[in-house]
């Protein structure tokens, strides 16, 4: 999953998108890397992993900490 997951450039991407929600840095990176490393361990059994899965599982473990960041990540090239 480490080859997916660039996990720098992940973490970045949810941080903008926790800025434009209006969501504290501090809080907002607690809760990102325990979803990141929530979405990994649920992730882990998985041989192959498509960009799909990823970004499911990430938004499905961000949603349990605040779902207004999970909406915005989960439909982030689909609004216009």
């Amino acid at each position: 999953m480490d080859d997916v997951l660039d996990e720098k450039k992940f973490k970045k991407t949810l941080l903008i998108d926790a800025k434009a929600v209006g969501i504290p840095v501090g809080a907002a990176e607690i809760f990102i890397d325990k979803s990141i490393k929530d979405a990994k361990k649920a992730l882990k059994t998985k041989k192959i992993i498509t960009e799909n899965d990823l970004e499911r599982t990430v938004s499905r473990e961000l949603k349990k900490y605040n779902a207004d960041l999970a909406y915005v990540f989960k439909n982030r090239d689909k609004i216009i």
